[in-house]
């Protein structure tokens, strides 16, 4: 633990709880008032002081604040923003709600037979309720994944992790690499355009973890991830092909109907809404919205 982390005066830092590209995270409590517990995510600025904040900070500041005022139930909290100067670099820190686990976590450690079907159907209504805002409020998310959703002790679902999020209006220049690769949707992994669809992509892939306990698509580079998801979801037809791909559709590929049982040990409804949100392409995908009317969370 640095010792800037130690001098933050309205918290006492105490462990390390991740580690990313742009910084780190500590479990922290207030010094005063509540003495709440709380996330402390201390982000590493260049050192250039002269150059200002980068703009994916601000971006994700600009975000979290905008969010914020919803204090929707499915979004971490932001607590607080600071920034300071110390020794020639910018330090800037983001306090949120402490939040006990991840997904990633909280899989982990389910019993071997599984979740109970009722406990997947109450995280995934909560999964798209929150991507249902982010999406009305024009905001991708952009790396949906297992670490990127908190999960409470008592069950709250609550995405989290904005450093890649933007805010989507028309032909905007998305940047192409982004989504961890095992939940990256197929025009992303293609170089072609996109929108918030490729959020439902990744949720329906936190979707079929929540099921089989591992990720459904496990590929290692771009081509052997699209081989993986082809495996499941086959070989899509020429005319479903993205035009802008700098990747040609090739005629010799043997065009395959996707399976009507992604996951054949579950029920019809759990695999009509993964097909739904497992579309290849982003036009037949299922929106967060939709989603959320769906049978399989609607119902009882």
């Amino acid at each position: 633990m640095d010792d800037h982390s130690r001098e933050h005066l309205d918290y006492e830092i105490l462990a390390e709880i991740g580690k990313g590209a742009y910084g780190k995270v500590y479990k922290a409590r207030e010094s005063r008032g509540r003495q709440r517990l709380v996330a402390v995510k201390k982000m590493n600025v260049p050192e250039e002081p002269n150059a200002g904040i980068p703009q994916f900070m601000i971006r994700e500041v600009a975000l979290l604040r905008k969010i914020e005022t919803f204090n929707h139930p499915n979004i971490v909290k932001l607590l607080d923003v600071s920034a300071a100067v110390r020794k020639q670099s910018l330090d800037l820190t983001l306090v949120f709600e402490y939040i006990d686990q991840d997904l990633s976590s909280f899989l982990s450690a389910a019993p071997k037979n599984g979740l109970s079907r009722d406990k997947i159907k109450d995280m995934t209504r909560q999964l798209f309720t929150g991507l249902d805002f982010l999406h009305t409020n024009t905001v991708v998310h952009r790396d949906l994944k297992p670490d990127n959703v908190l999960v409470s002790s008592r069950g709250e679902v609550k995405i989290a992790d904005f450093g890649l999020a933007r805010i989507y209006t028309y032909n905007i220049a998305l940047t192409p690499c982004v989504v961890t690769l095992w939940y990256r949707a197929p025009e992303v992994l293609l170089c072609s355009a996109y929108m918030s669809s490729v959020d439902i992509w990744s949720a329906g892939c936190v979707f079929a973890e929540l099921f089989l306990l591992r990720p459904l698509f496990r590929g290692y580079t771009e081509v052997q991830q699209l081989q993986r998801i082809f495996e499941v979801i086959g070989v899509p037809g020429e005319e479903d092909w993205p035009k802008d791909s700098p990747i040609h559709y090739k005629p010799s590929w043997s065009s395959t109907e996707p399976s009507t049982q992604l996951l054949p040990s579950v029920g019809s409804e759990e695999n009509d809404l993964l097909t739904q949100c497992l579309a290849f392409s982003p036009n037949h995908r299922i929106s967060a919205c939709r989603a959320l009317t769906h049978p399989f969370l609607s119902g009882p």
